[in-house]
């Protein structure tokens, strides 16, 4: 990936403005596709995106940015019913008026809807990939051998979606991988540090003692205890994939834990997120009364949050144990100095290197245990916020948003010119494609 800097993007001279339409199924989550929508935007295209109605945190922040949202008419649900089929032939028509020179689909329903309703329609059609969670279920890979021929770029977020794919014999140059990226900035030990490529580890190092100090004084936790944080929401259990189970790998930490603990008496979990829907909420529950929590002194969970900037500010190490995962809230945790300990699912070892955090096989409590007592004695001997400013150098390089987003751009503007030469029929601007 190219280095990130301060300055945007500007319109390009050798291609043509696009209109760009951007399908999701969320107005809550999603938020992602902010960046890549602003940098479209800054390059002179015309972007506009459908999502479903509703005054949701996505449709808010795309606003804030002049992005134009519109209505979907389509659920995003598929039932084997008259329903589904007005819907997409709603979402169809929603297409034609819209006439995109490219759609550019997110998450794996709208995918299927965007296919589906664009079909014969004379458009670049873009997939952007970001979790790998449904190509883990053999029934959607077996469909997915067939239906990736709709595609003319899938954007990969992870190296292991894009080997996901080429196992489905999708070429390489069809499966760019381009990390969805954060806000290096934002998500900072250093207040007001700019998201220079080079990370000052003096200045991290300061910094993440003073607000380490602050923000345990503000959570309760005393300055001798290592503090591990697992910041993911709670999600439904997916029958398809990870046989029925947490999908993030909570009752893999709390087990974990169990086995920990007695031989870390200096040690506090916090775990950071709740369950989204009811469903999820029940699930949560049961974690808490299955592993009592509510009993333990040495585990804390919180609902979410808006902000998790103070939750890693406390922490010395953040764990993502998932089944099944891109990158995860590890890049976060890294944009913020603090080490991981990682799952070998998915993306997630691309997240971390051998002296920033430690990979363990998934759904191995033991192993898992066993790196936490490794990072506790790292934590003992003073050794281990080290680790957190190579993994700030690491997500500085890799996984800023900037240059990720300019990226996307890029090959959106190639995948349009691509289909332009090889279709031949005119845009709406008049060029030939």
């Amino acid at each position: 990936m190219s280095r990130p800097d301060a300055d945007p993007p500007s319109p390009r001279q050798d291609a043509p403005a696009l209109r760009i339409v951007i399908l999701v199924k969320t107005n809550e989550g999603g938020i992602w596709i902010v960046q890549p929508a602003r940098a479209m935007a800054e390059r002179g295209h015309e972007v506009v995106v459908v999502l479903p109605p509703g005054d949701g945190k996505l449709t808010r922040r795309l606003a804030e940015h002049g992005i134009r949202t519109v209505d979907s008419p389509f659920s995003f649900r598929f039932r084997p019913d008259l329903t589904t089929l007005r819907g997409l032939w709603q979402l169809r028509r929603l297409l034609r008026r819209l006439r995109p020179d490219v759609l550019n689909y997110h998450l794996y329903a709208a995918t299927l809807a965007g296919r589906l309703a664009s079909l014969g329609l004379p458009l670049t059609r873009v997939h952007t990939v970001v979790g790998p969670l449904f190509l883990e279920s053999p029934l959607i890979r077996r469909v997915e051998r067939r239906l990736w021929r709709l595609d003319d770029v899938i954007v990969c977020g992870t190296a292991y979606t894009s080997r996901c794919y080429a196992a489905l014999g999708v070429p390489t140059p069809r499966r760019p991988v381009v990390t969805c990226g954060i806000d290096t900035s934002r998500l900072s030990p250093v207040p007001g540090e700019d998201h220079e490529p080079v990370v000052n580890a003096r200045a991290v190092e300061r910094a993440r003692r003073e607000q380490r100090a602050k923000a345990r004084a503000d959570l309760g936790v005393a300055e001798d205890v290592l503090l591990v944080l697992m910041v993911a929401y709670v999600y439904p259990v997916k029958r398809l994939v990870a046989r029925g189970r947490p999908i993030k790998g909570h009752d893999v930490l709390l087990e974990a834990w169990r086995r920990f603990r007695t031989a870390a008496p200096q040690a506090h979990l916090m775990l950071v997120g709740g369950g989204l829907g009811d469903e999820a909420q029940r699930l949560r529950r049961d974690l808490i009364d299955r592993y009592g929590v509510a009993d333990d002194p040495t585990v804390t969970w919180f609902d979410s949050v808006d902000d998790v900037r103070l939750h890693y500010q406390a922490a010395d190490l953040s764990v993502s144990p998932s089944l099944s995962e891109g990158h995860g809230a590890s890049v976060e945790a890294s944009a913020m100095a603090v080490p991981s300990v990682v799952s070998d699912a998915g993306g997630l070892p691309e997240t971390v290197t051998a002296d920033s955090g430690w990979v363990v096989p998934r759904d191995d409590p033991s192993a898992l245990a066993a790196a936490l007592s490794a990072a506790y004695a790292e934590f003992r001997a003073g050794t281990l916020a080290s680790r957190g400013i190579r993994a700030r150098e690491l997500a500085v390089r890799h996984f800023d948003h900037r240059p990720a987003a300019r990226e996307v751009v890029s090959i959106l503007e190639r995948a349009a010119a691509t289909r332009r030469g090889r279709v031949g029929e005119p845009t709406r601007t008049g060029v030939t494609r």
